[in-house]
């Protein structure tokens, strides 16, 4: 794995750039980031690009040694181009204008905007595409940040109405589709069709699910153009995009089919502070992040691609700005974060970013370097991880033990229509995902379409529109598979199956739901160690009740190989029903103490403290370390080898 860090030569004298950069090498890096906010210095004006400075950037930091990753700078189009084509911004759900002034205020579906969009990419690809520096290009920088997916602006709606027609053929069939008899919302032409937003009340969830697959295909396309010009241009490359955490607005899937490798931007620190963890959780991992956040995204972006090539191309080292609360990392935790990224197959690890700019927006973003280029206290992690990751060399594969299986349309029926607070298919899958790796378990986070081959066990947390194709995997399957609320309950749009839930999973299920309830907090169902809430579905069927609750509500039912999730997968219910089926599954489980968690990697395990106390590996768990010991200090990792 190579360290890399996110580098803006643009905001620093030029003297600066090769100290800059012998320091980047004598610390153990070997890759850069450059240029994807710079639209404004190569172009300062319509029509004239000024190339010396990055000219003289890229040969400064490829004389050092380093490899460069170039970004195309289409989050930051300059004012002259949006005071040119005004209406290129995007329109917020209340049809207020995204301002000039920050970032990613271009709309996804303004085709003047596109057209520029290529343009530069064209004349940065032509400009450095054989360059020997140039090892990947970087196309944009974080799609959909800032919630700027959802565009509602006239030219979203002119794209909309295309998309419609070409998706349903006829007015009459979008009408069946959606269901707009009711509250007599039948249109008689494909014009009549507004956006969904700015409705009295909630507009049809049909539409709204329609307009989430089109600006996701927006975004889709939008990316593929600027890849297919690196590629014309800069072949033997790599196209990577950086996706972001828990974020779901557009199919992450499809965009990666048009990338080489896929990268994220990993912030545990924030994501902690601004996702819906507990309060409990907050304050017991506030300076480490919470055990599964960064691996959750590691094997869901693995999952990306069928051959598992991902990067983090921004790594938190030190207190980020954006979140309500920004402390410090736990010692220990840079180097942690990073060896545990390793451990999950990264090819890459590039920290964000090198030094901290003392103007403009991101003045609190820690760098590895602080604003007088003194050492940050991420920089001596750096430079540990960086001999660490040489001693360790290469790692091998993670084993398939469990497939958890995640679709981005899933997230975007429970958003529409959550019945109940909270209840989405995105975090469905995060608290399986924690269930599974507090048993010491290895997930991969795959597809509905990927190949179940080999896996011991197949999750399936939440899944409203069911594929027919991952129905045959599954009859197909010789492992266990648990299969999560709401899944199959939905058709491709938004209607209730004919045959009720779990739709298309009843040829492998003999039950349906025939009715489902939330269930506000305090309003319970107890078993022995866990307990029924939130969401709760009543079944009828041959399937036998496995988990029933003191008063005879049954949490979980079984048929074969496979058990039906009735009720939410609150952490003791998963633990239980999961367990269940690992154990059936023939793998091991591990009780693991709060706060560890463990990868195996070819013939390696990592552990992971995540705790703020020591903590001790059992002895069944240790082998012939090569890092660390059988003690892990806070923040601490170990390495051994797999006997």
């Amino acid at each position: 794995m190579r360290l890399g860090v996110c580098y803006y030569p643009e905001h620093w004298p030029e003297h600066m750039w090769s100290v800059d950069a012998q320091r980047m090498v004598e610390a153990g890096l070997t890759r850069v980031r450059i240029g994807e906010f710079a639209w404004s210095r190569i172009e300062p004006d319509p029509g004239r690009l000024e190339w010396d400075w990055l000219d003289q950037a890229v040969d400064v930091l490829h004389s050092a040694g380093l490899g460069i990753i170039l970004g195309t700078p289409t989050a930051t189009p300059p004012k002259w181009l949006v005071d040119a084509m005004p209406d290129m911004v995007a329109m917020d759900k209340h049809g207020h204008k995204r301002g000039f002034g920050s970032r990613r205020h271009y709309c996804f579906s303004h085709s003047g905007y596109r057209v520029e969009a290529l343009r530069i990419t064209t004349a940065l690809a032509e400009r450095y595409g054989s360059h020997p520096a140039i090892v990947a290009w970087q196309t944009d920088n974080e799609y959909g940040c800032h919630d700027s997916v959802l565009s509602f602006s006239d030219a979203a709606r002119a794209g909309f109405l295309c998309w419609l027609e070409e998706r349903y053929g006829t007015i009459a069939a979008l009408n069946a589709a959606w269901g707009n008899v009711f509250w007599s919302m039948e249109y008689r032409s494909f014009e009549e069709v507004d956006l969904p937003n700015l409705t009295v009340t909630e507009a049809n969830p049909a539409h709204w699910l329609a307009f989430r697959r089109f600006s996701s295909d927006q975004v889709v396309s939008f990316n593929r153009g600027q890849a297919e010009i690196l590629r014309a241009h800069s072949p033997g490359r790599d196209v990577v995009h950086n996706f972001m955490g828990f974020f779901t607005e557009f199919d992450h899937h499809a965009v990666a089919r048009d990338l080489d490798v896929v990268g994220w931007d990993s912030y545990p620190l924030g994501f902690l502070d601004s996702f819906p963890f507990s309060e409990a959780d907050k304050l017991a991992y506030a300076r480490q992040g919470h055990p599964d956040i960064a691996a959750f995204h590691h094997d869901l972006y693995r999952g990306c691609k069928p051959n598992g090539r991902w990067w983090v191309l921004e790594q938190q080292p030190g207190p980020v700005n954006w979140a309500r609360n920004n402390p410090a990392p736990l010692p220990g935790m840079v180097r942690l974060w990073t060896l545990e990224a390793m451990a999950h197959g990264a090819e890459l690890v590039s920290y964000f970013r090198w030094r901290q700019f003392p103007k403009a927006q991101e003045q609190h973003h820690a760098g590895l370097l602080r604003p007088d280029s003194s050492p940050a206290p991420g920089f001596g992690e750096m430079q540990q991880t960086a001999l660490e990751i040489d001693t360790l060399g290469s790692v091998g594969a993670p084993p398939r033990s469990v497939a958890l299986v995640f679709a981005y349309d899933a997230e975007w029926v429970t958003q529409i229509q959550p019945q109940g607070d909270r209840l989405s298919a995105l975090w469905a899958a995060f608290a399986c995902y924690t269930a599974l790796r507090r048993m010491g378990l290895d997930v991969d986070i795959v597809p509905p379409d990927a190949a179940l081959d080999g896996y011991a066990l197949c999750v399936i947390p939440c899944l409203p529109i069911v594929p027919d194709a991952l129905v045959a995997s599954l009859d197909a399957f010789a492992g266990q598979v648990v299969i999560g609320p709401r899944s199959g309950s939905r058709s491709l749009d938004f209607a209730i199956p004919e045959e009720l839930p779990p739709g298309p999973l009843q040829a492998v299920l003999p039950l349906r739901v025939t009715e489902v309830e939330s269930l506000r907090p305090g309003l319970a169902h107890s078993g022995l160690t866990w307990s029924i809430a939130r969401w709760l579905e009543h079944v009828e069927g041959t399937a036998s009740a496995e988990f029933v609750a003191s008063d005879g509500t049954v949490a979980s039912w079984k048929h074969d190989r496979f058990r039906y999730l009735a009720a939410w997968p609150e952490p003791e219910l998963a633990a239980a029903v999961l367990g269940a089926a690992a154990r059936d599954a023939g793998l091991k489980i591990q009780n693991l103490p709060e706060g560890l968690r463990l990868r195996r990697a070819g013939e390696r395990c990592f552990a992971f403290n995540y705790a703020s106390n020591s903590l001790s590996l059992s002895c069944d768990l240790t082998g012939k370390f090569v890092l660390g010991g059988a003690t892990l200090a806070p923040g601490g990792v170990s390495v051994w080898e797999i006997d």
